[in-house]
This record gives C-alpha cells, structure tokens and sequence, in this order.
C-alpha cells in the first residue's frame, strides 16, 4: 500500500522491503479546486507533478510527499497553512524530520516488533520443538500502508504539543491492540462520521487523523470548514479505487462496488461516486447479489423488491430501471481478488446477453483494484494451505476484512481458529475464537490434538508481529515447551 494524498504510484510495489525508486502520477480523479500544485524535477531530473505547495483558503492540510530511505519507503509529511488575507511566506513544517522519525520508529518497534518471528522468517518461516511444528505464511501482518498510517498517527502525537487535543475518526486500523495503544497515547477516538455533538467539540487547529481506510466525503468537508488539521493516513491503494469511481460517475457510469457496504472503506469509497453530485452507486456483498443484479439487468423485475433488497447500499435517487444500463465495477481493495473477478465476469456476461457483445464496450467498464498486500497475503496463505497441517490459528481483529478472508480460506480447508490474541487459546482443552457465520466468539473444545502436530499460521495485514509472537510462544507452552528451550532448539 503505497501514495501520497492526491497521489498514487505510477509503478506497482506494495511491499515495504521494496527499495526501487518509484515514479509518482498525479491521481487527476482526487483533485480539489481550492488545492494548487507545481511540478518539481526529481533528482534524476525528470519532471514530475509533485506537490510543492498546497493553498487552502483559511484551512491548514496535512498531506504526504513521497520520499525514500533503503529498504523502505517513507513519505515526507507537511502542514501547510495559508490565510485568505496577505501573510508572510508559506509555513511548512515536516512531519517526517529526523528527530520526530526517529523517536516514532524507536515507540513503534517497541511496541511491535517481534524478534521471534524475524528468527522464524529467516529460517524458513518453521519453527520446531517437541512434538510441535509451526509452518507461518510467507506473508503475514502489517503492510505498508498500515505501517504508513501508524507512524504517522505517532509522529503527529510527537509533534503537536501535548495539550493539542488529537482526534482519530474511529480506528486507525482494525486491530483493537493497537488502537488502544493509540487511545493511551492521549489520541481520542470519535466516530468514523462524526455526530453533531462530536463536531461541536472540535476547534479551529485541532487535530483530526483519517485512518486508513479513507473517510467520507462530506466528513472532510466538515472538518475543513472546522479548521481542522488533518493528518490524512488514507492507505494510496485505496485512493486509487476513489480516482476510478470519481471517472465512472464524470461519465455517468453507475460503481457496482464489491465489498461491505457498512465498512468504513466502502462507504468512503461509495462517497467517492457522489462528489461531482451526479454519480451513483451500489454496493454488492455476495455473489448471490451479483446474480440478483444480473437478473435484473437482462430481464428487469420489481423495482421496489430490489431497492428493499439492497437497502443502506446504493445512492440517493439510485433507480435499478435507468441506473444499470452503464456499470462499472470497483471493490473494497481487501475482498478476496477471485470473488471479485467472479463478480466481475457475470456482470460483464450479463451486459453482453442484454447489449451484445459489440455494444458492451459502452455499458460496461472495469479495473483490477484489489490491494497487493492482500492479495500477497492471500496467495501466501493459499501455498500455506498446500501442505500438511492439523489445524490453523488466524490472528488478527475480528472487523478486519482481509484477516476475515484469511480466515474463510482456512475454513475451507481445515480446522480454522479465528483469534484476536494468545490469550483466547486458553488451555490446550480450550479456546475462544470468531465465529464470522453467528459474528461472535465461541468456545470449542479439545481444540489442539495430543501427539505430533503441525500448526499453520498467519495474520492479517493490521496484526503487529508481537501478536503473532505471542500466540507461537502460547502454542508451544501448550506443549510444556518454555521460551528458553525454544530459542535455544531453533
């Protein structure tokens, strides 16, 4: 997950350990008025639309500018402030200078690092003692993106003054360990879409943080006309679906987007389609949905049923009879990519029955724009799955799409405990995990078979690699087997 706010890259790399130098696009589809950029030469001397500086009429804006260290990316971040009335020369401070990084990337590691999985990754991703072995994906927990969002939340709790009152729109990821250690941190966490009373206790200069996921589009406007500064974490392969729906509804095509129409990504995304004030939308979840919606366009149907039917997922004024006619598809960028293709394809067959193939160029429009990271995760998991296993532990927070869908591939497969922490497997008689069918935790018992076991395990792109720890040390003191022993056998 990679891009800076109103930008996304040109070249496709989503993995941190990445140290290619990466050419930058502008995203045309994200543009606001009141925001003027200026190009700039990179240092190979090709000219590039970067931002160099950003006016906003009585607001102060956060936003990224891409910058790289070996090994990993890291995006500059900059205030820039400017006033309606003549003032003093633009003020631009760095969110990314040296002493606050350095202080965030030290608070950062400690709370998430793990130095036992970097020694099961550098030994082939297997770690063996007793009677127990445990298989970790070659994929696994945060992705650039959510590292990109965490560092900065930190970096701006470092550099506003303590008493600068902090605001996190819900969560900054789906992880419940490390929101609360946002929360401690003196940041507070209000509403994805705030409420009138959340929005009157925000002042001109306070401080807002979008998470990853992005936030609506009329949720900005609310907290520019505030005054707020914002700190925008939207993750840039999110922003690159945004930049293809804000397209689809310039030319009047309706976004049939894949995913969860109450996740916080879709309904930024699906705000995406309103911004001109003329595009619709609707959101599918299943490809039982899909084939209803495909019904619909060949055939037609009762419209009444179909707006019921898809109640909270679609658009202001959306009409099945006038708003089908030219779709184009999008997703929430954690859905599984072969679901979404799927959606993809009878959508596509549906039009061709209904236009023909020659006219289907006119009513029918689609982008890959599922997330690498989930998608690398995915395939991980997928290779995982090939070998011999007894069971299999997902960690992660129980609202994370992409941990969820690790979870269901598992559940395909074999035995699948969906968990948050090491501390719901309880006993090697017992464990409490997510049943995603009844969304809730359960208990199953005689969970971890006696005798020589293999247990695969991965996590989602928001789990930190001190859960995933925590759980492979639970494991093995299950088996009677200490730290100590363990790293000294491996």
């Amino acid at each position: 997950m990679v891009g800076a706010t109103g930008f996304e890259p040109a070249t496709s790399c989503s993995q941190s350990k990445c140290s290619t130098r990466l050419s930058y696009a502008p995203t045309c589809g994200l543009n606001y008025p009141h925001i003027q950029t200026v190009p700039q030469s990179d240092s190979a001397g090709a000219s590039n639309r970067l931002p160099a500086a950003i006016t906003i009429k009585n607001k102060i804006k956060i936003m990224t500018v891409p910058g790289f260290t070996a090994g990993r990316r890291k995006p500059s971040c900059y205030i820039y402030s400017a006033m309606s009335t003549p003032a003093p020369a633009l003020e631009k401070v760095n969110l990314r200078r040296p002493d606050i990084m350095e202080a965030v990337q030290a608070q950062v590691l400690s709370h998430y690092r793990s130095q036992l999985v970097e020694r099961i990754r550098a030994n082939g991703h297997v770690l063996s003692a007793g009677d127990l072995t445990v298989k970790l994906a070659k994929e696994f927990g945060f992705c650039y993106g959510v590292e990109r969002a965490i560092d900065l939340a930190y970096a701006a709790r470092k550099f506003f003054p303590p008493d600068k009152p902090i605001y996190l729109l819900g969560e900054i990821i789906h992880n419940p360990e490390v929101n609360d250690q946002i929360r401690n941190m003196g940041i507070q966490i209000i509403s994805p879409k705030p409420t009138e009373e959340e929005l009157a206790r925000l002042h001109p200069g306070d401080v807002a943080i979008i998470p990853a996921f992005g936030t609506e589009v009329a949720t900005r406007k609310r907290l520019e006309e505030r005054g707020c500064v914002l700190v925008d974490t939207t993750c840039g392969d999110v922003m690159s679906v945004w930049k293809r729906v804000r397209q689809y509804s310039k030319e009047h095509v309706t976004s049939i987007i894949h995913g969860k129409s109450w996740h916080e990504e879709t309904k930024a995304t699906s705000s995406q389609a309103r911004a001109y004030g003329s595009g619709h939308y609707l959101v599918v979840f299943t490809l039982a949905e899909t084939d209803y919606v495909c019904d619909y366009i060949i055939n037609g149907g009762n419209k009444r049923e179909f707006l019921e039917k898809f109640q909270g997922a679609y658009s202001e004024g959306f009409d099945p009879d006038q708003h089908l006619q030219a779709i184009g598809v999008a997703n929430q960028t954690t859905m599984l990519r072969g679901e979404t293709e799927e959606v993809q394809n009878r959508l596509k067959a549906s039009m061709i029955k209904k236009y023909g193939a020659g006219e289907v160029d006119k009513h029918f429009r689609f982008f890959d724009t599922i997330c690498g990271a989930t998608q690398d995760r995915q395939d991980a998991l997928q290779k995982l799955l090939r070998d011999p296993m007894n069971l299999l532990i997902v960690i992660g927070g129980y609202n994370s799409s992409n941990t969820s869908h690790l979870a269901e591939m598992g559940e395909a497969k074999l035995p699948t405990y969906f968990i948050k922490n090491a501390a719901k497997m309880e006993s090697d008689k017992l464990i409490c995990h997510y049943d995603q069918h009844d969304k809730k935790e359960i208990e199953t018992r005689d969970w971890l078979p006696p005798g020589k076991i293999t247990v695969g395990v991965t996590a989602g792109a928001s789990c930190p690699n001190n859960l995933i720890e925590d759980t492979i040390r639970r494991l093995f003191e299950l088996r009677g087997i200490s730290v100590q022993e363990l790293v000294a056998a491996n």
